[in-house]
């Protein structure tokens, strides 16, 4: 299953020589029109002003994998904090300041003996609050039906090659429910503070395509 690889073709070149991309002059989709007649109707209304849609959209945009590496970085410093978030994901989010909204977070630990591997099989849900958009090959049919079928080989094309005696656990995303894999801890991190550790963390760790970095 492939990571993202940035596709180096181009369109073509401008006349100083640098790559470009032809404009996007298609014309807009249904959906692109409900969403602006929908948002017009809502501003001339005086339900939602210019602005508060402009920050929504940056507060959407600023969401990152750093957001879910704090959470994780939390819980490998605090074991209260830890069994809190294993028991309601969502209220040991909150308590940091990230809202998931009405969604139910479940987070599901790796262990000596146990990994777990997120997908959505019905379409990307994903818990973008945490971990920012989904990647493209997260929303693919590849990924989607295989993660169920043959999960082990799907890690194995990450590069995530597990023991036989470790159990893949796959977990299907739905539309009020969203997964998060806290990641083992790595070792020889004794003594790093959670800045450090939330730096090891990365989203396919939290995804189970891979493992946080080694310090």
């Amino acid at each position: 299953m492939p990571h993202d690889h940035h596709d180096h073709h181009h369109d073509g070149l401008s006349a100083s020589g640098h790559p470009f991309r032809s404009d996007n002059d298609e014309a807009l989709t249904y959906w692109q029109r409900m969403e602006i007649a929908a948002r017009e109707l809502l501003i001339e209304k005086g339900i939602v002003t210019p602005a508060e849609v402009a920050a929504q959209i940056d507060a959407m945009d600023a969401r990152s994998p750093a957001n879910g590496a704090a959470v994780v970085a939390r819980a490998w410093t605090d074991p209260a904090f830890k069994d809190r978030l294993l028991a309601n994901g969502s209220d040991a989010c909150r308590e940091m300041g990230f809202d998931v909204g009405a969604l139910h977070l479940v987070v599901v630990e790796n262990t000596e003996a146990v990994h777990n591997l997120i997908v959505c099989t019905l379409c990307s849900c994903y818990p973008r609050t945490l971990l920012g958009l989904p990647p493209d090959w997260y929303k693919t049919r590849a990924y989607r039906s295989r993660a169920v079928i043959e999960p082990r080989k799907v890690l194995r094309e990450f590069g995530l090659d597990l023991p036989d005696h470790v159990t893949v656990r796959v977990h299907d995303s739905t539309a009020d429910m969203r997964y998060l894999v806290l990641p083992a801890r790595p070792a020889g991190t004794d003594g790093m503070d959670e800045a450090a550790l939330a730096a090891l963390v990365t989203r396919d760790s939290m995804i189970g395509t891979g493992l946080p970095r080694q310090p």
